[in-house]
């Protein structure tokens, strides 16, 4: 072995020192200056996997070599691995870890950090038990289960604070603060986003003040605070470019950018709209004026180009890093943007495209995510009336479905806004116009309203706020039977209401059953003749033999 391939331990703790410290920009240079080891690593060199342990850290905070740490684990055989020493194969399991957390293997990502966690006893490593703990819990909180994601994040945290690493500690309150908002508490959040803040503002650790940065921005998103939003992304995509233009982070944040520049969009729409109505009233007493709508017709088109212009930047980096979650949501928010315009079939193909790619990975948030956009889709088009001729009752079958499935999806993680969201488009689909099932509905409004503690702002409150006043108004009242019900008949006979009675109940059980006429019968125990008369008669469906 050649003098200039050899790991000194002198170097790896130069390498430790740097990470823990955050001196990132040093400990960049120090690994740049061994292009030996970079170009030509020899798994069977002394120190060999304790390197690529550390490279694994320091790839995590931004150098951008992850393809370099993936062929390190691999060039170890099965039986260099059995002759390592315990530090040596603890370093090379979480380098194997973090490998597959960034290809968002959560499971096997789990299983190795398991590994390293359950030998604490074993091992005096504890900056890398520390670390251990810390990407654990980014595992969990990419799978949802954010009580237990929380857990370890603190007990990360916790142990880089006895091991006197305040920059290292601060990193991973990072994490702490994003889990402590997804429970609801968004002002300790914050206060614990800011400590992090003033211990980094210190160091060049450019990645983790992005995320901080991030962090303030989602948030403000969550609160309706949209431009502070879009201020802290631009900060956040800023710091990543300082360590790496085509960093994953930066897509991220592009996404979320053309996410909030939907919302505001939204928002101009509405402003749009009341300006229209303005105008056909002022129109009607000659005084028409067009200035604002233009001016607000002007912003809105800005905005949804700037969009999808974030959109098509955040794609082609998601797709060079082949991440799927992050293609899948640049795919959900094309698919807003699409159901915004009334492009219902493209704004479903992007609803079903992040579906697949969630499912590839198992990821349910996305799925859940994608199955909500579907129904979404499938209620505009009740509301459309599309394909009511040849299918009656199809879409509002397709969005209740949709619906199910998300609330099935979302009750597996602990995402409560996500489940709270899932639950309003479950309500707002039993209000449509075939199920009409105020009942139904009241429930799943009290499961969104609980679920939704302290949310006031954005679409999924409007949406909540549309719920509750459908809810309220306990469902359309048919003007017969509000008439029959202040016993106001007219001349007709008792067996000609009943007849117009059946007209009106026959086919929503009909709907509420499946479209399958013996359950019909039996639920109200009539004739299967009956119910095919019935249903004949107010055109639900085609005549067919008895």
């Amino acid at each position: 072995m050649s003098h200039f391939a050899e790991i000194s331990d002198e170097f790896l703790a130069q390498l430790k020192d740097d990470l823990v410290c955050r001196r990132v920009g040093q400990g960049m240079a120090l690994l740049e200056s061994r292009q030996d080891l970079l170009t030509s690593f020899d798994p069977q060199s002394k120190n060999a996997a304790l390197f690529a342990g550390y490279l694994a850290q320091w790839v995590d905070i931004g150098l951008p070599r992850f393809a370099l740490v993936r062929k390190m684990v691999a060039s170890f055989s099965k039986a260099q691995r059995t002759r390592l020493p315990l530090r040596d194969y603890l370093h090379l399991r979480m380098a194997a870890g973090m490998v597959a957390m960034t290809e968002e293997s959560t499971e096997e990502a789990i299983r190795h950090f398991d590994f390293v966690l359950g030998l604490e006893q074993e091992t005096d490593e504890k900056e890398l038990l520390a670390i251990a703990n810390f990407w654990k819990g980014r595992c969990l909180r990419m799978k949802g289960e954010y009580d237990q994601a929380l857990v370890f994040a603190v007990k990360g945290r916790e142990l880089a604070q006895e091991l006197g690493h305040p920059a290292m500690a601060a990193v991973m309150r990072v994490l702490e603060s994003w889990l402590v908002f997804q429970k609801g508490d968004g002002r300790r959040a914050l206060e614990i986003l800011r400590d992090a803040e003033e211990v980094l503002s210190k160091t060049d650790d450019d990645l983790t003040l992005g995320n901080i940065h991030s962090s303030h921005g989602r948030i403000a998103s969550h609160q309706g605070r949209y431009e502070h939003a879009l201020g802290s992304f631009a900060a956040a995509i800023a710091h990543y470019k300082q360590r790496d233009p085509l960093h994953r982070n930066v897509a991220r944040s592009l996404n979320n950018m053309a996410y909030v520049k939907r919302l505001i969009a939204l928002q101009l729409r509405g402003k749009i709209d009341a300006e229209a109505a303005r105008r056909r009233k002022s129109a009607a007493r000659g005084r028409a004026s067009t200035s604002a709508k233009v001016q607000y017709r002007r912003r809105f088109e800005q905005l949804c180009q700037e969009a999808l212009a974030e959109l098509a930047e955040a794609a082609a980096i998601y797709e060079r890093h082949g991440n799927h979650h992050g293609l899948g949501s640049v795919n959900l928010n094309y698919g807003y943007l699409h159901l915004d315009n009334g492009n219902l079939e493209l704004a479903e193909e992007k609803a079903k495209t992040a579906f697949l790619l969630g499912e590839t990975r198992r990821d349910y948030i996305l799925m859940a995510r994608a199955r909500l956009l579907q129904c979404m889709v499938e209620n505009a088009r009740v509301e459309e009336g599309i394909g009511e001729a040849s299918e009656p009752g199809n879409h509002a079958r397709l969005a209740r479905d949709c619906a199910q499935q998300a609330v099935e999806l979302a009750q597996q993680m602990q995402n409560r806004r996500l489940l709270a969201n899932a639950y309003v488009w479950q309500g707002l689909t039993f209000c449509n116009r075939y199920f009409d099932d105020p009942e139904a509905a009241r429930h799943c409004y009290d499961q969104a309203t609980a679920l939704s503690r302290g949310e006031q702002a954005g679409t999924a409150w409007d949406d909540l706020q549309t719920l509750k006043a459908k809810v309220l108004r306990g469902g359309s009242v048919n003007p017969l039977l509000r008439a029959w019900s202040h016993g106001s008949v007219g001349d007709k006979t008792f067996q000609q209401i009943s007849e117009e009675f059946a007209e009106l109940v026959i086919p929503k059980v009909w709907e509420r059953e499946g479209r399958k006429v013996s359950r019909v019968a039996a639920r109200l125990s009539v004739s299967p003749k009956k119910v095919r008369r019935i249903l004949n008669r107010v055109g639900r469906r085609r005549p067919s033999p008895e």
